[in-house]
């Protein structure tokens, strides 16, 4: 089959991956699940692991395959599957986990103590098939397009798990800020909308994000290039400042914005990375807000996430492409030049 491959880490987006011949997955355990590719999402995170910003984080043996945004159809079950059968549309959570260690006891995927995560320390979607395993997929409603939705398994997931936290802590007539409209920030702002009464306000520095944005329910729009965000907070909340900050950007710049947006006792959630956090501790101790992590999101987060998609309460904004055209889409990205999210067709 064929299967988009890091040889070796890179800036060079251009020459990033290539196209290989390579065996397709065997089933070697029976609670493992092939699935057919249909779509797979790049993702902002996949450029990261080329420049190889993964490599102290997570065990990585090269060459392999990317991509952890995948949905398709099952194609072949261990014996031991109940879950899902041959021909079934499923997307899959990029996490495949244990269910023995004490985090998966306790519902959180995303600490299992010996997990796999395809796309970034085993073969991921950026190909036509993918080996996974039962608590991993999660099967689609009918009529909803597995290309389509493949983004969701991580930019959906982790924009969701980001606002269902901030949600906790809304009240109706809240304000939460929602920075960036781009391809994770578009999905938190429709989460934001479907599961709160707070007044949104989005920043961006595009116009056309800004348009989105108000499209999909921002109350408040702001460009941050032409505006002063402070300034704007200060006014839409008599100067007391936002219940909540969902930074899907991670800039040096937009982390910076805390101490000065967020309310005494608010959050400001951290969902884009590349950036640090440079706030004096007095700050912290003073406003008494937190910074709160993003990492992806619980399998359950997904189920619920694809239910607000069955309902139409989230739409992925999305443009397709072909696993030929993968290095061209990275380099996209990596100008900003995708709007929404761009989805990879293996052959």
């Amino acid at each position: 089959m064929q299967a988009a491959r890091l040889h070796e880490y890179t800036g060079e987006m251009s020459e990033a991956l290539s196209i290989d011949e390579i065996d397709r997955p065997n089933l070697e355990r029976s609670d493992q699940v092939l699935v057919e590719v249909e779509g797979a999402g790049w993702c902002q995170t996949d450029n990261h692991i080329i420049e190889g910003m993964w490599e102290d984080y997570a065990p990585q043996d090269l060459p392999m395959t990317l991509g952890h945004e995948n949905a398709g159809v099952v194609a072949e079950t261990g014996e031991e599957v109940t879950l899902v059968e041959e021909g079934d549309p499923v997307i899959c959570h990029p996490v495949q986990t244990c269910g023995i260690c004490r985090p998966c006891r306790l519902g959180e995927d995303m600490y299992c103590e010996n997990s796999a995560f395809n796309g970034l320390t085993t073969d991921g979607g950026f190909a036509e098939y993918l080996q996974t395993n039962e608590r991993a997929v999660i099967p689609l409603p009918d009529g909803v397009d597995p290309t389509e939705i493949a983004p969701h398994a991580d930019a959906g997931i982790t924009a969701y798990h980001a606002v269902k936290k901030a949600v906790g802590e809304l009240n109706p007539g809240d304000t939460c800020v929602v920075v960036g409209v781009g391809g994770l920030g578009h999905i938190g702002l429709q989460c934001l909308e479907a599961m709160s009464a707070a007044d949104i306000v989005a920043a961006d520095i595009k116009d056309e994000a800004l348009e989105l944005a108000e499209e999909l329910g921002a109350r408040h729009t702001v460009n941050s290039a032409e505006e002063d965000l402070e300034d704007v907070i200060a006014d839409v909340t008599d100067d007391e400042g936002a219940r909540q900050v969902i930074d899907f950007v991670g800039s040096d710049e937009t982390t910076g914005l805390a101490a000065d947006v967020v309310a005494a006792g608010g959050d400001h959630h951290i969902v884009g990375y590349g950036g640090h956090i440079h706030e004096p501790s007095q700050a912290l101790v003073d406003g008494e807000f937190s910074f709160r992590g993003t990492l992806v999101g619980k399998y359950a987060e997904l189920q619920e996430l694809v239910a607000l998609v069955d309902r139409g309460d989230v739409e992925l904004r999305t443009e397709r492409h072909d696993l030929s055209d993968i290095n061209t889409v990275a380099e996209r990205l990596e100008h900003n030049e995708i709007e929404g999210r761009a989805v990879i067709q293996p052959p």
